[in-house]
């Protein structure tokens, strides 16, 4: 006798409630499939990533890492890499709420949570939004926080014309978009710049993995939530690594209001640096965070 379908489907919500986890596989609290990598032993250190990118962009963090005796996970934010296209939640409460799955399901404690760029807004929600528990420290690198558009409360923000033309060129030909975002990103059209083909062809790729709905629904995530409340209610010691030449989330806009609103925070600029720091400045990077992870 053959199975009722409506039966089938019924049962498979059951199995996907929240926490289930397979392989590599974590389920959101409303269903969404986040993939995630793990390395390592040692203590924990979350790895939260920018738009449009997906966890491969932490590899050269996590290799590091490893290599100094650190676990790292690394989750692609819904709608980004192996992560499901979901078709809602697409804001910073909905990725916070998924990095608290990834979190909790792997029971992890005395985490240090690192983002970048949109991933450093994602960490600081979740913090606000689900309390300090299992953090031990924060990092937030290029972070967007704590506003980037401009309104009549920030008025040195950047224009909303800005975003929407964000949102129209990926709607139109997100392909070459992406192969002209990456140029700011790296900071490959400034003087003396040395950034490989090989890393704006990963760039491209990684970022024609997003869902169109989720990259498109992401810029304003990003651009458009006010984080200055979730900064103040950050209780664990925080680090701030930041490009002074950010030409996707300029510097004085971000992490220099960022420092003042997160009680204790330690920051660090770096002069002529892009947004992509992380690539670009890579080793200088990975020894301010383990000298961080170690204090």
């Amino acid at each position: 006798m053959n199975a009722n379908p409506s039966s089938v489907t019924a049962n498979r919500r059951e199995v996907l409630a929240r926490g289930t986890r397979t392989v590599n596989t974590i389920t959101s609290k409303d269903g969404t499939q986040i993939y995630y990598k793990d390395w390592g032993r040692g203590p924990v250190v979350t790895f939260s990533h920018g738009w449009p990118l997906n966890a491969d962009a932490w590899d050269g963090q996590m290799q590091f890492l490893v290599q100094h005796g650190f676990r790292v996970i690394a989750h692609d934010r819904r709608g980004h890499g192996r992560s499901e296209q979901a078709s809602s939640n697409n804001d910073m409460n909905g990725y916070a709420d998924d990095l608290a799955a990834v979190i909790e399901t792997l029971d992890l404690k005395n985490v240090t949570l690192v983002g970048h760029s949109t991933g450093g807004g994602e960490v600081v929600r979740y913090l606000a939004r689900h309390g300090s528990k299992r953090a031990a420290k924060a990092v937030l690198i290029g972070a967007v926080p704590p506003l980037m558009a401009r309104t009549p409360a920030n008025p040195e923000g950047i224009p909303i014309e800005v975003f929407d033309g964000l949102r129209a060129s990926v709607a139109r030909d997100r392909s070459q978009f992406y192969k002209e975002f990456a140029i700011p990103f790296y900071g490959v059209n400034r003087d003396g710049a040395k950034v490989s083909q090989g890393t704006l062809d990963q760039f491209w790729l990684w970022s024609m993995q997003v869902g169109l709905k989720n990259a498109y629904e992401c810029i304003k995530a990003f651009s458009e939530t006010d984080f200055t409340e979730d900064l103040k209610k950050i209780d664990v010691p925080t680090l701030l690594l930041h490009g002074e030449d950010d030409q996707i989330v300029p510097v004085n806009n971000s992490a220099r209001k960022a420092e003042r609103l997160i009680k204790g925070a330690k920051a660090i600029y770096y002069p002529a640096a892009p947004h992509g720091l992380t690539t670009t400045h890579q080793d200088q990077v990975n020894a301010d965070l383990l000298a961080f992870l170690r204090g």
